[in-house]
C-alpha cells in the first residue's frame, strides 16, 4: 500500500519552531523526489521545498529559504521539514509528496503522485 503519512504540525507563536516528518511506505519509499507543499485557505498550493533522495541536494523557496531545511533518513523512511523563525504568514495546511521525476511546473505540485493528509501549522503574531 502507498501511503504518506504526515505528522508534527501545531500552533505555535511567530518566532518559534516545529519540525515536520513525514513517513514514507510502500513504493513513495523509492521515489527519487520528496517535497513539502502548503495551502493555506484561499490561496494556491505553494512549494516549499524539495530533496532529490538519491543524493540529498535539496531545494527552498525563496520565501523559506534560510529559515527551513529539509532533510531525509533513510533508516527511518522519513522526510522531515525544520522549521524555524516561523511567521504568520507560513500559516497553512503542510503536505508532503513524493515524484519519480520532475515535470515542468513541478513547482506546481505537477507530477508528484503521491500525496499525504496534510498537517496543519498555525502561527500567531
Amino acid at each position: 500500500q502507498v501511503q504518506l503519512v504526515e505528522s508534527g504540525g501545531g500552533s505555535v507563536q511567530a518566532g518559534g519552531s516545529l519540525r515536520l516528518s513525514c513517513v514514507a511506505s510502500g513504493y513513495t519509499y523509492s521515489s527519487k523526489y520528496k517535497a513539502w507543499f502548503r495551502q493555506a485557505p484561499g490561496k494556491e498550493r505553494e512549494w516549499v521545498a524539495l530533496i532529490w533522495t538519491d543524493d540529498g541536494s535539496t531545494y527552498y523557496a525563496d520565501s523559506v529559504k534560510g529559515r527551513f531545511a529539509i532533510s531525509q533518513d533513510n533508516a527511518k523512511n522519513t522526510v522531515d521539514l525544520q522549521m524555524n523563525s516561523l511567521k504568520p504568514e507560513d500559516t497553512a495546511m503542510y503536505y508532503c509528496a513524493a515524484a519519480d521525476l520532475l515535470l515542468a511546473s513541478w513547482q506546481r505540485g505537477n507530477g508528484f503522485g503521491y500525496w499525504g493528509q496534510g498537517t496543519q501549522v498555525t502561527v500567531s503574531s
